[in-house]
């Protein structure tokens, strides 16, 4: 009879339990359309201008839900709107709501709130998607390159550090700052209005496992992921979802606030695709789940890089070609 060797039973167990509580928690939860029904749901996508959350936001109004797209880009705000207007079930144009709107920005966030309660009475669905990226190594936003043990030059100047500053800075607004005013924005609206509250937070796989020029972009979204999952634990009554996908194709990257070239493989080639994500994520939040890894295989992988960091890290710096 085949026996597992005793060296290996417990990392073996810790590879399988992720595994078990997902399939225990999908068997026991019921799908949030039984409280609330897709044509009643009202919501609010941050994000939406381009990419994932334009593929949210046309799943959401093809299902009949009313839908407030909102991102900082006033003409392609304007575009999605329009395209969920023509895909609205039964044709009402009425029930899509779009906003050009910084979630950074309080009164931007306000502005928000006072819409959504004066047209809808409230919201069912919070949806963050938006953020930016940065793609250098830390020293390299700095003006120091790396060879081997040296660096060119030996040290970083006042200007360098200054920039690695404001480079950070503009990556905590995007990442951290954004999740935070609109978590505050909307949770009580949430709490108060919804039957069934959700938020989904469109984090990445790079918070939970450390990857080579993705230094200032990871521990920024890392940030916002765990400030999701505290509120989830004071906030009961509202189901959270966080989605940690691998690399998306599209243009994301465009948005580095370091200006840093893309080293890994074209994402458009190799990526997950866009609308596959948006449906997972549509998926997440009608059976109120609460971490997915895209793929799947990334849950295990999370847990290997406790068990067996040094081969992680070899395979993340074959994936970013940082040598």
């Amino acid at each position: 009879m085949f026996s597992i060797p005793a060296s290996w039973r417990t990392p073996a167990l810790l590879i399988l339990l992720p595994f078990f509580f997902t399939a225990r928690r999908l068997l026991r939860t019921p799908l949030r359309t039984a409280k609330l029904a897709p044509i009643a749901e009202r919501v609010l996508i941050i994000g939406a201008s381009s990419g994932i959350g334009q593929s949210i936001a046309h799943i959401y109004a093809k299902r009949g839900a009313r839908v407030c797209v909102v991102g900082r880009r006033e003409k392609n705000i304007e575009e999605v709107a329009t395209e969920c207007r023509l895909r609205v079930l039964g044709g009402d144009d009425k029930r899509i709501l779009g906003v050009a709107a910084d979630f950074a920005d309080v009164d931007d966030m306000i502005r928000v709130r006072t819409l959504l309660e004066t047209e809808w009475n409230g919201l069912d669905t919070l949806i963050i998607v938006a953020g930016v990226s940065a793609l250098q190594p830390l020293m390299a936003v700095a003006g120091v390159e790396a060879h081997g043990t040296s660096f060119t030059p030996r040290e970083a100047d006042r200007d360098g550090l200054q920039r690695a500053v404001d480079v950070s800075a503009a990556a905590v607004r995007g990442n951290y700052t954004g999740p935070l005013v609109a978590a505050i924005a909307f949770i009580p609206l949430l709490q108060r209005t919804s039957p069934s509250p959700s938020v989904l937070l469109l984090n990445s796989l790079a918070s939970v496992i450390p990857a080579p020029t993705r230094s200032i972009y990871a521990s920024t979204k890392s940030a916002s992921l765990l400030l999701f999952q505290a509120l989830s634990i004071e906030h009961p009554s509202i189901a959270f979802s966080h989605i940690l996908p691998a690399t998306v194709e599209g243009d994301f990257r465009a948005s580095a606030v370091d200006g840093g070239p893309v080293r890994e493989k074209d994402p458009n080639k190799s990526g997950l695709k866009r609308e596959y994500v948006a449906d997972r994520c549509v998926l997440a939040v009608d059976r109120r789940e609460k971490t997915v890894f895209m793929p799947w295989a990334m849950r295990p992988a999370h847990f290997l890089y406790w068990i067996w960091p040094s081969y992680v890290e070899r395979m993340a710096r074959e994936k970013y070609n940082f040598n």
